[in-house]
């Protein structure tokens, strides 16, 4: 049996999902399923370019869109969806592409990144469902265990 993924969210996706109810509340759904802290403040905004070489040679690009939130003692401090969405809006010359993958930084108490993999309303807040960023080996067929011998090349 397999597990249903849902595809991640692009940035459209979240920009659509935050301009259909600007006046509700916006939450972080972590994978262990608990949730940002509610007063989250969203730091950055930004397109991050990775250039890289996979252990196989092959040079890779990635580019996504991704927005930081940080937790700071000021407790009354809320972003909703309407206030997300200009903060993304004063960014959007920058980022550039509205169909990259989107991505969230959040300091939990150290910098983790996540793929934003889908959503759900809650509460009168949307809920972005947070999966956790994995390594995989982007050149299997060099670098899988039965490739491995002397001289294949294999990391």
């Amino acid at each position: 049996m397999s597990l249903f993924r849902p595809a991640p969210l692009c940035l459209a996706d979240f920009r659509r999902l935050l301009s259909a109810r600007p006046q509700d509340g916006l939450r972080f759904r972590l994978p262990d399923g608990s949730t940002a802290p509610l007063h989250a403040h969203l730091t950055e905004v930004a397109r991050v370019e990775k250039r890289f070489v996979d252990c196989g040679g092959t040079v890779r690009t990635r580019v996504s869109a991704r927005v930081q939130l940080w937790t700071a003692d000021d407790t009354d401090h809320r972003v909703d969806c309407g206030k997300c969405l200009s903060i993304l809006d004063r960014g959007a010359s920058l980022i550039g592409s509205d169909a990259l993958p989107f991505e969230v930084e959040l300091d939990l108490p150290y910098l983790s990144l996540f793929e934003a993999a889908g959503s759900v309303r809650e509460d009168g807040a949307l809920v972005v469902i947070l999966s956790p960023v994995k390594a995989d080996c982007l050149a299997p067929d060099v670098c899988l265990p039965a490739a491995c011998r002397p001289g294949s090349g294999c990391c």
